[in-house]
């Protein structure tokens, strides 16, 4: 179990990646997931989680979709293991309160979950059983500290897969790079489905994006954005 107070220093490159609806939801008004991606989407997500050294989601999307986080693709793995990597990346996390359940399928071998001082002393035993624990920050994760004993591991990429919190929190600290979303052909609606990003939102100084790629995949749209601008 890691335990850290120390500062950022250095941490690794950092990319968002999203599938959304035409008019920006990235689920349900009940937070369920909705199938958007289509077969071409979902080869790629494949393909930047296998070039990835990490996979990283937070609490909610782990409660909701339960996610194993591996790589699919069996030629994908073999490319990993043949240059010297472990099968899948490390998977990370988010969890102030150490609410992740034991039997989430995103634990065993490989498995890092972030928790703040503020999670249970059951909760950081119980977990400690079954994943590599890392404790920083007071009421919640510190994500600058986490990133950076994540660059201390050996995580030189950093693959953000949800939700619209994490997103939030990372964006708002400054801490992301690149933000890739395909966005699909069909409408969820619903005022308080999750977007992108949620959380309390800019008022001023809004982050700035430079547009690096933009094509057809499947029946919709895949944009690659680089943050330019960020707090």
């Amino acid at each position: 179990m890691d335990i850290t107070t120390g500062d950022l220093t250095m941490r690794p490159f950092v990319f968002i990646n999203s599938a959304m609806s035409a008019d920006g939801k990235i689920s349900s008004i009940d937070r369920k997931q909705v199938r958007i991606s289509g077969k071409l989407d979902l080869q790629r997500v494949d393909e930047l989680r296998a070039g990835s050294d990490a996979i990283m989601v937070g609490i909610g999307t782990l409660l909701a979709d339960d996610p194993k986080l591996r790589i699919k693709s069996e030629p994908l793995r073999r490319a990993r293991i043949f240059a010297g990597k472990n099968e899948n990346p490390l998977r990370v996390v988010v969890d102030s309160r150490g609410r992740t359940p034991d039997t989430a399928k995103i634990l065993g071998d490989g498995c890092i979950v972030a928790v703040s001082q503020r999670a249970p002393l059951e909760r950081i035993e119980s977990l400690s059983l079954s994943s590599d624990l890392v404790v920083t920050g007071d009421d919640r994760v510190d994500l600058s500290k986490l990133l950076c004993i994540l660059y201390e591991k050996g995580v030189g990429r950093l693959m953000v897969e949800g939700g619209a919190s994490l997103n939030w929190s990372l964006i708002e600290a400054g801490l992301v790079d690149e933000i890739y979303v395909f966005i699909g052909p069909l409408l969820i609606g619903g005022e308080r489905a999750p977007t992108l990003i949620d959380g309390s939102g800019f008022q001023d100084g809004y982050p700035t994006l430079e547009l690096l790629t933009l094509e057809r995949l499947d029946e919709g749209a895949l944009i690659r954005w680089r943050v330019i601008n960020s707090r």
